[in-house]
């Protein structure tokens, strides 16, 4: 069994000129079911919610990118959905929607964990990947 483990710290000022001033940046970075999720939010934290799926994104990519590179594959934003699951009271999950990660994913056993915080200035990320097969 293998653990890696990745973390992300942006600032959410940072993401919301790119939401706002960048055209495509959101559909780029965000899943349509995402920018469905956080656009229903009509106060400033749903640049918080932006930020901390950013950071989420990139932690995951930091602790998958190992595993990756071993199996001569590749990831961008698109390819991760980070939703929040009502089943575990909210809990954030991830989804792969690239069939050749998710084929990885079940050929290696590999599970994870995402945690994600934000307060007004910053959003942070911690994803922890454990690949129970070799």
């Amino acid at each position: 069994m293998n653990i890696y483990v990745g973390t992300d710290i942006i600032e959410v000022k940072r993401i919301q000129d790119a939401v706002e001033n960048t055209s495509g940046f959101k559909e780029i970075v965000y899943s349509k079911t995402e920018i469905e999720n956080i656009d229903r939010i009509k106060n400033n934290i749903k640049y918080q919610r932006y930020a901390g799926r950013f950071a989420a994104k990139e932690a995951i990519y930091k602790a998958m990118s190992k595993i990756l590179t071993l199996n001569n594959l590749s990831i961008s934003f698109g390819d991760v959905e980070i939703i929040n699951d009502i089943n575990l009271k909210n809990r954030p999950v991830v989804h792969f929607l690239n069939k050749d990660i998710n084929d990885l994913i079940e050929k290696l056993d590999i599970q994870i964990d995402i945690s994600i915080s934000h307060i007004n200035e910053n959003a942070t990320a911690v994803a922890i990947v454990k690949q129970n097969k070799e």
